[in-house]
């Protein structure tokens, strides 16, 4: 797909499950329900949709999903369930091999967002995944996860980064940044202190990832915020911000986590923001 000048694709690696409430947080189960249905244990559907930018010369991975190194008992734990490896869904939609990528960008590590990072060799060992990509995370992320807060210590496993520091692949960035002309990484308080947002521009144009700041279409109003958030006000006063300013200026959003439909634009009633899905087709259409 073009965005602009540049090529863009949505690259999912594995549909897993999380407990409704925490995704949630205040909102009640009675609301959240009809727009995320849990299944038996609670749990709503929830994908990793990185994102593959080809532009300036680079080949772009921002997030790397799940990864595959769970053992049966924590991909059960999770409902983890692919159709295939990230590597291969990655050639499948961009021709793109993992050896071919040269940059990889995480806005935070998150196994979620992290965990594609690396893989096990033949002797069960972490190793990059991406033997010729420069990874890139901001230094305070990198910091955080280095000691990370009890709230948030289970979401940080060392397997999905300290292989991409012996490597010597790892690059600790600012907290702004730009990874190519016109694409921008920003740190955005809220899920947490030094999560980042990718920024796209091409023209008039902008495309926004909420990673976990929005999780998902259905986390669009503002006061369905997370319960895994470590600053929750902090969230909302971001999203007051952005979601305005996504609809009037028409921006292509992209909800990390969304099961079914991860890009959308934001539209505004009485008022009150809505995400409305943007298929493939109506994305290539209004990209030219």
């Amino acid at each position: 797909m073009q965005f602009g000048d540049y090529r863009v694709e949505i690259v999912p690696d594995a549909e897993f499950r999380l407990d409704g409430g925490a995704m949630f947080g205040v909102v009640p189960r009675a609301l959240w329900s009809r727009a995320a249905p849990p299944d038996e244990e609670n749990r709503i559907r929830l994908q990793s949709n990185c994102l593959f930018v080809e532009a300036a010369g680079e080949r772009v991975l921002i997030e790397t999903g799940m990864g595959d190194k769970w053992s049966r008992k924590h991909a059960a734990m999770y409902g983890l369930r692919r159709e295939r490896p990230l590597a291969e869904s990655l050639e499948s939609i961009t021709g793109c091999a993992a050896r071919d990528v040269t940059v990889v960008v995480n806005t935070h590590l998150h196994f979620d967002h992290a965990g594609g990072n690396t893989m096990l060799d033949a002797g069960g060992r972490p190793v990059p995944a991406f033997p010729n990509a420069r990874y890139l995370v901001s230094r305070d992320e990198f910091e955080h996860a280095e000691r990370p807060h009890e709230r948030d210590r289970a979401s940080y496993l060392p397997e999905n980064w300290r292989p991409v520091v012996e490597s010597g692949q790892l690059e600790l960035m600012p907290a702004e940044y730009e990874v190519v002309p016109g694409l921008s990484m920003e740190t955005v308080a809220g899920h947490s202190r030094t999560m980042q947002c990718p920024r796209l521009r091409r023209g008039a144009q902008t495309l926004f990832g909420f990673a976990d700041l929005i999780p998902t279409r259905a986390h669009v109003p503002l006061a369905w915020v997370m319960g895994y958030d470590l600053f929750p006000v902090e969230t909302l006063e971001a999203k007051k911000r952005l979601l305005p300013q996504a609809a009037r200026e028409g921006w292509l959003c992209l909800f990390y986590h969304d099961p079914e439909a991860p890009l959308a634009r934001i539209v505004e009633e009485d008022g009150r923001p809505r995400a409305e899905a943007v298929r493939e087709f109506d994305f290539a259409t209004s990209s030219k």
